[in-house]
């Protein structure tokens, strides 16, 4: 399982039902929200340091996805489930325990990180440990996470899913289809949650599909389909878990699409000035970051105060993480020994 978050999130105020169902779905939500907020924050940490000139590369921010993107990562079970997470999912990638510091060695080319300095960004994970690297290449992790599958089901794995992210632009490819429709004829435990975010980087939905919702695909590959609302916690991880726990029970290849409004630009160097100002007064156009926050208070499960001294503490938490990666050593070509191919025995000269 994921690891997860401490201290903060014990709630100022007891649910006075004293139902356990009740006291575990708010459990859920604040464990949920942390990894939210960590995210957000850690995002924005990045984006300054790309700005100052420190980083190299992209930087690719899940600004307004952190609901969807954390739920599954909450619902996902590491050491028997594997996830294939997308360049937006930082929250749902700490949610199924990847350490913060993986992420900014990677960012910051340190040589310790899963990259050793090479790369970068978003394409790390530690495939033997069920968590892929992200492909550039839309629509292929669904592929990936496929044949992940089947390969669990000929080793006679038991109880486990498959999870990867898309976004609607993605949905178009033609490696997504062929995914889709493999997975649906072997009936894999695979999860698919897509992120409608209204635009395929400055591409609107109207110029990318013609039918009126996303989910209405599910029906044409075979799947179950779900349609949740990406700006509320509380759904995201109804919805999802549900789907989730259909698949490992043997249900067959579920198709989540949240529909939300993406917060930031494709990436930081995407200024996003091609939203449609008519488009962020939409309802998908809520933050699901402070949404979370305000049924937090109104429920009574925090107190302001509360909220204040988790942020400070996600904060801190993030400052010693850039720290420390700033201070590692960055790749060293000249006596390094160190391949990026798993299959270097293949590699010419390699294979005596």
């Amino acid at each position: 399982m994921a690891t997860r978050p401490q201290s903060v999130i014990s709630p100022a105020q007891s649910d006075d039902s004293g139902d356990d169902q009740a006291d575990n779905q708010r459990d859920l939500f604040l464990a949920t929200y942390r990894w939210m907020l960590l995210a957000r924050l850690s995002e924005d940490r990045l984006s300054a340091l790309w700005k100052a000139g420190k980083i190299v590369g992209g930087v690719y921010l899940g600004r307004g996805q952190e609901a969807l993107s954390a739920a599954l990562g909450v619902n996902l079970r590491k050491g028997s489930d594997i996830f294939a997470p997308l360049i937006r999912d930082q929250a749902g990638r700490l949610a199924f325990g990847e350490p913060l510091i993986e992420s900014m060695q990677t960012y910051l080319g340190s040589r310790l990180g899963p990259m050793r300095g090479r790369d970068g960004n978003i394409h790390r994970g530690r495939p033997r440990e069920g968590y892929y690297a992200m492909i550039s290449h839309l629509g292929c992790m669904v592929s990936a996470i496929a044949g992940g599958l089947m390969a669990k089901r000929f080793q006679g794995d038991s109880d486990f899913v498959g999870a990867t992210c898309i976004g609607d632009g993605g949905m178009s490819t033609g490696s997504f289809h062929e995914a889709m429709n493999m997975a649906a004829v072997e009936k894999l435990p695979l999860i698919v949650l897509a992120a409608n975010n209204q635009y395929a980087y400055s591409t609107p939905s109207s110029r990318q599909f013609a039918c009126a919702d996303l989910v209405d695909r599910a029906i044409g590959y075979g799947f179950a389909g779900h349609s949740v609302d990406g700006t509320s916690l509380t759904d995201c991880l109804a919805t999802i878990g549900k789907a989730v726990a259909a698949a490992r029970a043997g249900g067959g290849p579920q198709l989540i699409v949240g529909t939300i409004l993406r917060l930031a630009g494709h990436a930081e160097h995407d200024d996003a000035s091609y939203v449609d100002p008519i488009i962020r007064h939409k309802p998908f156009a809520v933050d699901c970051l402070r949404a979370a926050e305000e049924m937090i208070l109104a429920k009574g499960w925090l107190a302001q105060s509360d909220l204040a001294t988790l942020r400070n503490a996600v904060m801190n938490e993030i400052d010693d993480a850039v720290s420390t990666a700033q201070k590692e050593p960055v790749p060293d070509a000249g006596t390094e020994d160190w391949c990026a191919l798993s299959s270097r025995h293949l590699v010419d000269g390699h294979l005596a």
